[in-house]
């Protein structure tokens, strides 16, 4: 058991909820809680949540009263607060809020409609110490009323509203009501020296205020020290304890564990097994049957990351796998990308994800029966991505179908909604990261079936990956060292050329002839809001035969700015345009399609292991470490810097999953130093919007460090898979390592996983086994290390 000592300033994250592998959750009315250190009006070690936007506020914490005097400021205590234990569902703290007297807090979420803490007061003085122990709560609701006293089966107790909750406190010891300035309960105490007392209060939340203070006083009376003995020995066994050279990294990487098992939500009538959202505070927990985006479904890119960052045998991580395997359709083998909790559905096809996230759950193929089981739905859907709704141009490449299916929504070529984004429609084009995507699916999928001796389904694999290959060979751009988007139909990656920029008309003639035919971007924009129903018509020609298509309002995306469309078919040259439902204040933008955009997508066929050694080199050394491209003080951006300085924040994010694939591509070429590099510009982010923040970000900008999108989102965990896989270290079970080259990082690493402590040194890795056995090894290493086999 690792004994903390993080105090403000160290690296921080304190939310609380409940935990799914210990306790039934309510996905439709989830109260999640954020512990603070201090500040709030007043100052005060306090523990906050909004209901999920039901109130402004519902705020606990305490005052230690004594001689007149109120102490509850952290910055004036005389022995600051230190957080001693974090997990997702408890927090263990230490202070001293007063001469003499030391205190320990413990939070638990015991329920997802029940927060518990437990003061244990100690007098370390010489002489008697008489206080009173106050317990405030502070309710700002948007409809109902503020916390009072009140009184229940002659117990004194506090209560309130907010919407449809009635929050009752309930604190044991037989209290009394405050008459301070906040709504309060309190307990006169008498310590003698060296004497020891506790006391618990109880917050349940439900919706009347019976049920809430038979809640409350039950959860209460619940044995807390059994409590956390559980809940010690459950996250010990399903968390790596990392120790390195640096304690920011320790924490940092603890804190991410401990976000990661907390972001699970139990099972529900909709999906077999608990599932994950991909961020749990305050504001969050309560809203319509669907949620918001970050709580509306799991997909399979966000998985194959949490997966990278517990253990391969986390059972939570393969019940979400098989979540997705119970939505498959049966005659054709789709997955749905985003299935969720409520029912919800993201109406398109899964990302080609779930066998690599398969082949990591099965730790690199050791758990055969896992494969087994899933093997032949996986493989299912690996074909159904080849059926001719996502293969346009059945040349065997299938195209995205939507831009939420890439895991890079906001890609400026797809998403239009900026006046300096293209907006192109996605299945107009076959990207590298799709077709990379599915080669490795490929790969593992073969692993699978050689595994399971399905020679058959090998050959057939080996087959599709090869014209996959050929596919990204076909898009490699020497000159940028780089993979390109191409063309669905001209299978070319063409920059832009604009054709026209001009007031709107109804008749617009261009007569423009092209070398290579080309795709259209039709963009309407002008003063006037009011939405638009235009209607373009175009007319051209390919190769000599006379081409016409017509783009009504469905074809059109909509944003702020106006409106884009893209022509569905190509031309070598162009005629006439008839436009409909324009004003004369509107303005109209043709140009060609530009494929020629660079993002971190394009770096996905190193993950994948698609390129040779030469353009693998060339991508590292040229593309990813060149400071004009990739290479930036706290990550890879999703693109260089765009022309653009308002597009600077959604191009300079940084985003830890997709750098994680590409830091596991740069390890599969042979570049340790390199990727481990990344890791260090990854972890400097991180840790410094815990520390100043104390929170995770859903990226980071890749200049300055500082958090963007969603607070503590899942996509903004550190990356402890890219670490451990930096370190050369791939734990399959306590009694079984696999070691790879050498410690790439200036201190020596320890990671410690049931038993198992695993110490790479600077030329040495030291196993000790759970049964005591030492096994030494001489780096570089490359072996597999197992307990009965000693060395």
């Amino acid at each position: 058991m690792r004994e903390w000592k993080l105090t403000p300033g160290d690296p921080l994250q304190l939310t609380l909820s409940a935990d799914a592998r210990l306790s039934q959750t309510d996905y439709q009315d989830d109260q999640i809680w954020e512990l603070d250190l201090g500040g709030g009006d007043p100052a005060a070690l306090a523990v906050r949540t909004t209901y999920g936007l039901r109130a402004r506020l519902m705020r606990v914490f305490p005052r230690f009263l004594r001689e007149g005097v109120a102490y509850h400021d952290p910055l004036q205590f005389p022995v600051g607060v230190q957080v001693r234990r974090f997990y997702p569902n408890f927090l263990l703290l230490t202070f001293s809020p007063l001469p003499g007297l030391l205190v320990t807090a413990e939070y638990w979420a015991a329920e997802s409609k029940v927060m518990v803490s437990r003061l244990t007061l100690t007098n370390r003085s010489a002489s008697v110490l008489p206080l009173t122990l106050e317990i405030a709560a502070q309710l700002i609701p948007l409809e109902g009323q503020s916390m009072s006293a009140a009184q229940r089966q002659s117990v004194h107790i506090l209560e309130g509203q907010a919407e449809n909750l009635a929050p009752a406190l309930f604190l044991t010891g037989g209290p009394q009501a405050g008459q301070g300035p906040y709504p309060s309960l309190t307990l006169a105490l008498d310590l003698e020296p060296g004497a020891t007392r506790l006391a618990t209060w109880a917050l349940a939340s439900l919706q009347s205020p019976q049920e809430s203070f038979e809640a409350a006083r039950r959860s209460a009376a619940r044995p807390l020290d059994a409590e956390r003995a559980q809940i010690t020995r459950l996250n010990e066994s399903q968390t790596y304890q990392i120790y390195t050279g640096d304690p920011d990294w320790d924490a940092a990487l603890a804190l991410s564990q401990k976000s990661a098992q907390g972001l699970f939500m139990g099972a529900t009538e909709h999906l077999p097994h608990p599932s994950f959202v991909s961020s749990r505070q305050p504001d969050q927990g309560y809203a319509s049957p669907t949620h918001n985006h970050q709580w509306s479904g799991q997909t399979p890119q966000d998985a194959l990351y949490l997966a990278s960052l517990l253990p391969c045998q986390s059972e939570m991580m393969r019940g979400a796998l098989l979540n997705f395997l119970s939505v498959q359709e049966k005659t054709s083998g789709a997955i749905d990308n985003k299935p969720g909790l409520a029912g919800q559905r993201g109406r398109f096809l899964a990302a080609p994800f779930l066998a690599s996230l398969a082949w990591r759950l099965s730790c690199a193929g050791t758990d055969r029966d896992l494969l087994t089981k899933t093997y032949p739905a996986l493989l299912a859907f690996f074909w159904s991505w080849f059926s001719p709704a996502r293969d346009q141009d059945r040349n065997g490449i299938p195209e995205w179908q939507h831009p939420s299916q890439t895991g890079f929504e906001d890609n400026p070529l797809f998403n239009g909604w900026n006046a300096w984004a293209q907006g192109v429609h996605i299945n107009t084009v076959q990207s590298p990261s799709l077709t990379a995507a599915l080669f490795q699916e490929a790969n593992h999928l073969i692993h699978m079936a050689e595994l399971l001796g399905r020679n058959a389904d090998a050959t057939l694999l080996r087959a599709q990956q090869k014209t996959l290959q050929e596919s990204l060979q076909s898009s490699w751009d020497a000159d940028a060292a780089l993979y390109r988007y191409t063309d669905r139909d001209t299978h070319l990656s063409m920059p832009a050329k604009s054709l026209s920029e001009r007031q709107a008309s109804n008749s617009i003639t261009l007569q423009k002839e092209f070398k290579h035919p080309v795709r259209l971007i039709i963009r309407i924009g002008g003063q006037d809001q009011a939405l638009k129903r235009p209607r373009v018509q175009i007319e051209g020609s390919l190769e000599g035969n006379p081409q016409t298509e017509t783009l009504d309002a469905q074809a059109f995306a909509f944003s702020a700015d106006g409106a884009v469309a893209t022509s569905r078919k190509i031309y070598s040259s162009l005629g006439n345009f008839q436009f409909e439902g324009l004003t004369r204040k509107d303005r109209v933008s043709i140009q060609t399609v530009d494929l020629t955009i660079s993002d971190h997508s394009l770096l996905l066929p190193l993950w994948a292991k698609a390129p040779d050694e030469h353009q693998a080199q060339a991508m590292v050394f040229r593309t990813i470490l060149e400071a004009s491209q990739f290479d930036h003080p706290y990550g890879i951006p999703a693109l260089p810097r765009f022309s653009v300085r308002a597009a600077d924040p959604l191009s300079l994010g940084v985003h830890l999953p997709w750098n994680s694939l590409i830091g596991e591509g740069l390890l599969a070429y042979g570049y340790r130093r390199e990727a481990a590099r990344l890791m260090a510009h990854l972890m400097s982010a991180v840790i410094q919007n815990l520390k100043q923040k104390q929170s995770f970000y859903a990226t980071y900008h890749a200049e300055t460090g500082a958090g963007q999108g969603e607070r503590n989102a899942l996509q903004g965990l550190a990356p402890i898979g890219l670490f451990l896989a930096c370190l050369g270290v791939e734990i399959i079970s306590p009694t079984r390592v696999i070691l790879r080259a050498e410690n790439p990082f200036p201190w020596p690493v320890t990671v410690k996983y049931k038993g198992l402590s695993v110490t790479r040194l600077m030329g040495q890795t030291e196993i000790t086994f759970p049964n005591q056995q030492v096994s030494l090894h001489q780096d570089p290493t490359d072996a597999v290390i197992s307990c009965e086999e000693g060395d």
